[in-house]
Order: C-alpha cells, then structure tokens, then sequence
C-alpha cells in the first residue's frame, strides 16, 4: 500500500502539494484523510490560490500554481501540513489499482507503436542512479 510521510515526503514542495491536493480530490475509498478533511485541505489551498469560490464539480476541483508565487506554495505547503497533523494524520496511505488506459492510440500511431513493440520486445532496464545495480 503506498504512502506518504507528511514532514518529510521525498519530493519537492511544489510536486507535495499538487499531489496531496490530487489525492484529496480523487474518489479513492481507501485513503486514510476523511471526506470533510479533504474537501477542507482542498478549499483552503483554492482560497490561498483564487479570490471566486471552489468548484463543485469533482471534475475541476483542480489546484493551478502557475500563477502563484513561492509564498503561496509554502501557504498551500503548510496549510496542508497543519490541517492533516491537528488530525492527528502524520502518513497517507491509500490503495488504487493500476487503471486502464484512458485513451486509444490513434490510427497514425498504431503502425509506429507496433515498430517500437518489435524493436523493444522486452521491457526497459531502468537504473536508478541513487541505487547503481549490483553486480
């Protein structure tokens, strides 16, 4: 099951913040921030962020930093932080299947996709450089 330590995530702040918002935003049963906190993390990032209400609809309930500036990244960042820790919350920890695809390749793609599946038939050694394979 895959978490995430609050206070030290292993992640820049920026890439934290969207990805707890991403999180509290998605239908996941399993995630162990209830409901009300969620919406609550959520809607208090969106005020840090914008002047109009927060979206209803789950659809756009969306963080866009790119209009922030540092000092609303560390707002969102602790906001995030002290709303979860007054829960007593210090760790995520949730549980999603792996999806399906959400959308095809199109027609030109497919003749280029298959070339790619004959040339690399087996999937790709990937070498962690913080972690050089043994041996």
């Amino acid at each position: 099951m895959p978490s995430l330590d609050i206070q030290n995530p292993e992640m820049p702040d920026l890439q934290f913040v969207l990805f707890v918002s991403a999180l509290c935003t998605a239908d996941l049963k399993t995630l162990n921030v209830p409901l009300e906190l969620r919406a609550a993390i959520f809607d208090r990032c969106w005020a840090l962020i914008r002047t109009d209400a927060p979206p209803t609809d789950p659809k756009e309930r969306v963080l866009d930093l790119r209009e922030g500036t540092e000092l609303t990244l560390e707002a969102c960042l602790s906001t995030i932080r002290s709303l979860l820790m007054d829960a007593g919350i210090h760790t995520l920890t949730w549980d999603h299947p792996v999806s399906d695809p959400t959308h095809e390749s199109t027609p030109a793609a497919k003749p280029l996709i298959d070339r790619l599946g004959r040339l690399y038939p087996d999937p790709p050694d990937i070498v962690d450089p913080e972690k050089p394979a043994s041996g």
